[in-house]
């Protein structure tokens, strides 16, 4: 009589690599990828080619076309058109643009200002990084909206206007992270052989310390996009943000919340693209945090 093995059978799915993989697959941030690429970056970047119509012109005696697939709805309008007949697709289309446009150059320039600020502050000491973290306070705690307010009765609303204030918003939040992770790293053995060996306080912080805090940079740049769409949305909507001509996406639901009831489009689809342009991001930033921190990546 044969002998029967005691150990069970193993289903391919229960074996570690085979577990890892499933894990790290339902990881990937397909949904959110596939949504930031083809809903916002790609018609973004050719708007001219694939928006239909023009984003500024209107037809009076188009104005208020339910979508489509509604009764009165026009196949040249998918979207139906605002209250001065404009088409809403291609806003929407103009509109990722204009976001994204706008939140790269804030997040940009915000970062480099607080990047820099951060690694000042957290390698110096002293009353460099006691002046500096004031003013970070002092940044975060100016009321948002006050501000725009405040620039938009000096100087009108503009793209500069809305830029400037998310900047002063950002740039705090990258000094604050730059210099908790500086504080850090300085104490670490490599530093002080750099020390030793006679590097510059400018080399130590440009060649050893910033190569070390860029993977949090990504991450916090990445969740900052979806969270400067929502900020400059909300601004426009308040009529502190961007100028009302323009196809932005605040603007857009601003113009319809008065229509809600009669044409409830012309707010509705505007909102859904800011609500999965910011779940998108929000969801990429998490995944690329877990892929880049080495504590969670094993997890």
């Amino acid at each position: 009589m044969p002998l029967q093995s005691s150990a069970r059978a193993v289903p391919w799915y229960a074996v570690p690599w085979a577990t890892g993989g499933w894990r790290r697959l339902r990881r990937l941030p397909l949904m959110p990828v596939a949504i930031l690429l083809f809903l916002l970056v790609i018609p973004a970047v050719f708007a001219p080619w694939v928006a239909p119509h023009d984003p500024h012109r209107g037809s009076l005696s188009q104005r208020l076309t339910p979508p489509a697939w509604q009764e009165g709805g026009r196949k040249e309008y998918l979207l139906g058109t605002d209250k001065l007949g404009r088409d809403m697709l291609s806003r929407i289309i103009y509109g990722a643009r204009i976001s994204l446009t706008v939140s790269l150059i804030a997040i940009f320039v915000g970062g480099v200002i607080g990047t820099a600020l951060g690694l000042v502050s957290g390698y110096l000491g002293g009353r460099t990084d006691a002046v500096i973290m004031r003013l970070v306070d002092i940044s975060l705690a100016l009321p948002t909206i006050l501000l725009a307010l405040v620039l938009v009765a000096a100087v009108g609303p503009s793209f500069g206007t809305v830029i400037t204030v998310l900047i002063v918003l950002l740039w705090a939040r990258y000094a604050r992270l730059v210099r908790g992770e500086t504080l850090a790293i300085k104490e670490l053995d490599f530093i002080a052989r750099a020390r030793v060996a006679g590097a510059s306080a400018s080399r130590i912080m440009v060649k050893y310390i910033f190569p070390n805090v860029v993977n949090s940079l990504i991450v916090l740049a990445t969740l900052q996009v979806g969270y400067v769409i929502l900020l400059e949305s909300g601004l426009s909507f308040l009529g502190a943000g961007l100028p009302r001509a323009e196809p932005a996406w605040g603007v857009m639901v601003s113009d319809g919340r008065e229509l809600i009831v009669t044409a409830w489009w012309v707010s509705m689809f505007p909102g859904i693209a800011i609500m999965l342009t910011v779940l998108a991001l929000n969801l990429l930033g998490d995944w690329l945090r877990d892929h880049l921190d080495p504590r969670l990546r094993n997890l």
